[in-house]
C-alpha cells in the first residue's frame, strides 16, 4: 500500500479525493480535541481504501475539504467504513449537515460475529492481523503543530489496518449469512438525527427530581440558554454552568439577578453581569412545560411488578442463552428495557419483534412470556425447551 505525505493543500487532496471516488470503500478516521470546546476541534482525517492511505490535515492555511467532504457524504458508491464512528460521524455533521452513507462500522460487525459487545479497536487489530497497536501517541496533542512521524504513523495505521480487516470481516459475515443483520443498525447509526444537538431538546438530559410543569418549562429554559451560550463561546456545557446547577435553579428560581451571588456554581460576578443578565432573561420567558412535552414517568418497576420483574429476568436469561448459541453480542439482539417492555405486556414498535431479530430471539422470547417456553436442563448445560409448538 501507498502512504503519501501528510496532505496540506488542496490540489493534492482533490487529485486523492478523484482517486478514492473510484473505489468500493474507503475507510476513515479522525483525530481530535474537545476536552476546553462545545465543538469537537478536528484536528486529523486519516483515509484508505486497499491501495493507497493519507492523512489529511484539515488545520493547514487555506486547504479546501470540500471534495473530501462530497466523497463522505454524497457519493453512494463508495462504502465508508469506521470503526465505533459515532464521534467521527458527528464531526462530519458538524461541517455538512449530513453523514457519511453508505456505512459499515466494524465495531458493530463484531458484534454480529461474537466477538463481544464493544470490542477495541487494538483487539480487533490483534484478532484478524496478530498485530500489536503502539498507544503512544494516543492521547498526544493532535492541534499542535509540526506532528511527528510517530504521532503520523500512529494515525495513518488505523485506517491501513481498518482496510486489511474490514474484508475479513465480509467474508465472514458472508459465511455466516449475518449480513443482512447488520444493515438495520448501519442506517440507524447513519440517521443524521442522532447528531442534532436541539436546543430544545437537552434539558431532557439533564436529572431533576420534580415534574412540576413549571420546574420543567423552567430546566427547558435555562437548558436552552445554556446550550446556546456553550455553542456561541465554543466551551463545554458545564463551562457555562453544571448539570446540578441548572436544576437547582429551575427547582428554586432566584427572584433577582443579585440573588445569583447566593447560588452555589455560579460565579458571584454573575449578579451584575451580562450573562447573569441573560439567564435571568431566560428564565423570565420560561413557561410552564406543556402536557404533550411532559416525560413519561419511569413505570417500569411499578407496571411489571414483582412477577413481572421475574418474567424480565427470565427473558434476560433467555438472551444470554440465545446469544450463547449462535455466538452473537447479546446487546445487539435486544436491549434491557425492550425485555422489561415485552414482560410487562407491550407488543408494538419493539425491535425484537421484528425482522432477523424476531427470528433469530423474539419468536422464542415472546413464547415464553405467553407461556409456551420454559428452561430445562441437559448434559449440564441450560437449554431452552418448547411447551408446545410456537406459531
Amino acid at each position: 500500500m501507498h502512504i503519501h505525505p501528510l496532505i496540506t493543500d488542496s490540489a493534492a487532496l482533490a487529485d486523492l479525493c478523484a482517486r478514492l471516488a473510484t473505489a468500493d470503500y474507503v475507510c476513515v478516521d479522525t483525530e481530535f480535541m474537545r476536552e476546553n470546546s462545545y465543538w469537537p476541534e478536528l484536528c486529523l482525517i486519516q483515509i484508505a481504501d486497499d491501495r493507497e492511505a493519507a492523512a489529511i490535515d484539515p488545520m493547514a492555511p487555506g486547504i479546501d475539504l470540500k471534495p473530501l467532504l462530497d466523497l463522505l457524504v454524497d457519493n453512494e458508491d463508495v462504502l465508508k467504513v469506521f470503526h465505533a464512528g459515532g464521534q467521527d460521524l458527528e464531526i462530519v455533521y458538524n461541517l455538512t449537515g449530513k453523514t457519511p452513507h453508505p456505512l459499515f462500522d466494524t465495531q458493530i460487525a463484531a458484534m454480529a460475529l461474537g466477538q463481544g459487545e464493544q470490542v477495541g479497536y487494538s483487539n480487533l487489530v490483534d484478532a484478524y492481523l496478530g498485530i500489536t497497536v503502539d498507544k503512544g501517541a494516543r492521547f498526544t496533542d493532535w492541534s499542535r503543530r509540526p506532528l511527528d512521524s510517530r504521532q503520523l504513523d500512529y494515525a495513518i495505521a488505523d485506517v491501513t489496518h481498518l482496510s486489511k480487516i474490514f474484508p475479513k470481516m465480509v467474508a465472514r459475515l458472508r459465511k455466516t449469512g449475518r449480513g443482512d443483520w447488520l444493515d438495520e443498525e448501519m442506517e440507524r447509526i447513519a440517521d443524521p438525527e442522532n447528531y442534532f444537538n436541539d436546543p430544545d431538546a437537552v434539558w431532557q438530559r439533564v436529572r431533576i427530581n420534580s415534574r412540576k410543569p413549571e420546574v420543567l418549562g423552567r430546566l427547558k429554559a435555562l437548558a436552552r440558554w445554556r446550550e446556546l451560550e456553550a455553542q456561541g463561546k465554543d466551551l463545554p456545557r458545564g463551562r457555562i454552568v453544571k448539570d446540578e446547577t441548572i436544576a437547582d435553579l429551575a427547582g428554586n428560581p432566584p427572584k433577582k439577578q443579585a440573588d445569583l451571588a447566593k447560588v452555589r456554581g455560579l460565579s458571584g460576578a454573575w449578579a451584575g453581569n451580562d450573562i447573569g443578565g441573560r439567564l435571568m432573561a431566560a428564565l423570565a420567558e420560561a413557561a410552564p412545560l406543556p402536557a404533550a412535552e411532559m416525560p413519561s414517568r419511569d413505570e417500569r418497576g411499578p407496571a411489571l411488578g414483582k412477577e413481572g420483574a421475574l418474567v424480565a429476568d427470565l427473558l434476560k436469561l433467555l438472551l444470554k442463552i440465545r446469544a450463547r448459541d449462535i455466538n452473537v453480542a447479546a446487546r445487539l439482539l435486544a436491549r434491557s428495557d425492550e425485555l422489561e417492555a415485552l414482560a410487562a405486556g407491550q407488543r408494538d414498535k419493539l425491535p425484537i419483534l421484528r425482522g432477523w431479530r424476531y427470528e433469530q430471539f423474539g419468536r422464542d422470547a415472546l413464547a415464553l412470556v405467553e407461556g409456551r417456553m420454559a428452561f430445562s436442563v441437559g448434559g449440564g448445560k441450560l437449554k431452552m425447551t418448547l411447551t408446545e409448538t410456537a406459531e
